[in-house]
């Protein structure tokens, strides 16, 4: 795989190749050195952009839909993955339904409102309800594939989703550290890219730790520690955790343990990061973040340990650069904007 290959194609062209950056300050603390795959460098400025090529390119093999002729792209979305296929089917030629809960950040609800999607939001309600994002997302793909071609992109449980980042997330993490890599942490919300990661890391070398990382209020670090489905507390972070079930992309991969989250320590890995290495994450990223440092202490020094910052703080200004925001949650303001 060639890592930086000159001049590409379009979005679809742009799309991965992200830089691994090391992160000084967390691999000072631990001795280790610690390193974040910087996916919100593509395109669309997040790790869903890699998602949105696997599932539309296996959609394009199956003949489900035809470049530059109509068709329609439907999905229920926390928001990245519903602004890569967007951008994505802009890309092709194709129209962008995108069912998403009222909940989610202000600034991803107007990303994708200007970017062309059919955006619906709806109330938030658990898996296990009829109106939840998914399910409904399920049905307006059900009335829509009646006027025309429409695929109903199913991120959680549509394997193309992790075969991606088999093909090229975990790939690239290998070749940009020459195989020198002791353990991988992310969080998951479909699964698909800590599976598919995984996956091809743990085919090179066996011996690689895959550690899930889980925020308060997800049910999977009880799963991965016990077997059982059992969400406590909660969290801020969007897109990642799952309370109710695990997601067909995340069934079967290979995890050697998990560790969870609380929202004050990934938050300080979010503002120290931006604060000391300049570098602008959301919520997400910072559970890895917070993750890979656990990890990395539990290993002892002289570990490499790699990590996903899945996208940017500008996604979340309205909620984690928000005072007002930070004390009705209980969490820590940084001083820049403690005013």
């Amino acid at each position: 795989m060639t890592l930086h290959p000159g001049p590409v194609d379009g979005f679809w062209g742009a799309v991965g190749r992200t830089p691994l950056i090391r992160l000084k300050r967390a691999s000072e603390m631990t001795g280790c050195d610690i390193f974040g795959k910087a996916e919100f460098m593509n395109p669309g400025g997040s790790v869903k952009d890699r998602a949105a090529l696997g599932i539309l390119g296996d959609a394009v093999n199956r003949g489900q839909l035809v470049p530059f002729q109509p068709g329609t792209v439907v999905e229920g979305t926390a928001g990245n993955t519903g602004i890569g296929l967007t951008l994505a089917a802009n890309a092709r030629g194709w129209r962008s339904v995108v069912v998403m809960p009222e909940t989610q950040s202000r600034e991803k609800i107007d990303f994708l409102r200007m970017i062309g999607a059919d955006l619906r939001l709806i109330p938030a309600k658990p898996y296990s309800d009829p109106g939840n994002y998914v399910h409904y997302s399920r049905r307006v793909a059900e009335e829509l594939s009646k006027e025309g071609p429409t695929v109903w992109a199913n991120q959680f449980d549509n394997l193309a989703n992790g075969a991606e980042h088999e093909r090229t997330t975990g790939p690239e993490i290998w070749e940009e550290l020459d195989g020198r890599i002791h353990a991988f942490t992310c969080s998951a919300g479909t699964g698909g890219t800590f599976a598919g990661i995984a996956r091809a890391l743990k085919s090179r070398n066996p011996a690689v730790r895959t550690v899930l990382a889980d925020p308060m209020g997800s049910a999977l670090y009880s799963w991965v520690k016990t077997g059982t489905l059992k969400a406590e507390g909660g969290s801020v972070t969007e897109g990642i955790g799952q309370a109710a079930r695990v997601p067909g992309n995340l069934e079967g991969a290979p995890i050697d343990d998990a560790v969870q989250i609380p929202d004050d320590e990934a938050l300080r890995e979010v503002f120290e990061l931006l604060r000391d290495e300049g570098l602008s994450i959301g919520g997400s990223a910072g559970i890895n973040v917070a993750a890979a440092i656990r990890v990395a202490r539990e290993m002892g020094p002289g570990n490499t340990v790699v990590t996903i910052l899945c996208d940017s703080g500008a996604r979340y200004q309205s909620k984690l650069f928000n005072p007002e925001f930070l004390r009705s949650k209980g969490l820590p303001v940084p001083s820049w904007l403690d005013g």
